[in-house]
């Protein structure tokens, strides 16, 4: 699996990048978001945070500026149904991730519709699926009230991503920052998982 690229870029389009690491170009696909983000121009230094995706007849190196863009794309193929690759960078590509984060929390199916290729019964599955399934908004909702910091809250997200609980993941990534209050988002996902696969 394919977790991050740093390298040069070769070619730059709103839709994708080419990155050159260490002799070997690789092809990610990439939100507006992310392009809007990077501004990328040939030979510019980029760091992309990826994901593999891997089918039959492909496999599709999709890359995000942010770790929280990342999560919001792994939540959107892994957790609703009907919800592939395509329709998670059209969201991601139609709003920033906040504003989809608060479209769920308040439960407004309009906002999300209005993003090309998203009915209003894709819509509400995908607040429905988000709010049942995973707990997200939870987590979302916290960090919005300060209750939890941001750090946490994309840790706990990166848990989520990955299949573990929400409770279970604020557990994890509270007992880290306990032990270490100055801990970054990556250290408490990598000390949450040494914990939840103990």
């Amino acid at each position: 699996m394919i977790a991050r690229l740093r390298g040069k870029i070769i070619e730059a389009y709103p839709n994708r990048l080419i990155v050159d690491c260490n002799g070997v170009g690789y092809q990610a696909i990439i939100p507006i978001s992310t392009y809007d983000h990077l501004h990328p121009t040939e030979g510019a230094a980029v760091d992309l945070r990826t994901h593999l995706h891997i089918r039959e007849n492909a496999h599709t190196l999709y890359g995000f500026a942010t770790e929280e863009e990342r999560d919001v794309f792994l939540l959107l193929i892994d957790r609703v149904s009907g919800i592939g690759p395509s329709i998670a960078l059209a969201i991601l590509s139609g709003m920033p991730v906040n504003q989809f984060k608060s479209a769920v929390v308040a439960g407004d199916s309009v906002m999300l519709s209005k993003t090309k290729g998203i009915g209003k019964k894709t819509a509400e599955r995908i607040i429905l699926e988000l709010k049942d399934k995973v707990g997200v908004t939870d987590t979302w909702q916290d960090a919005a009230s300060g209750q939890v910091s941001s750090q946490a809250a994309d840790a706990e997200l990166a848990l989520i991503a990955l299949g573990y609980k929400q409770v279970d993941a604020r557990k994890a990534v509270r007992k880290i920052l306990d032990a270490d209050p100055t801990s970054t988002t990556e250290s408490l996902v990598r000390g949450a998982l040494r914990s939840l696969q103990s």
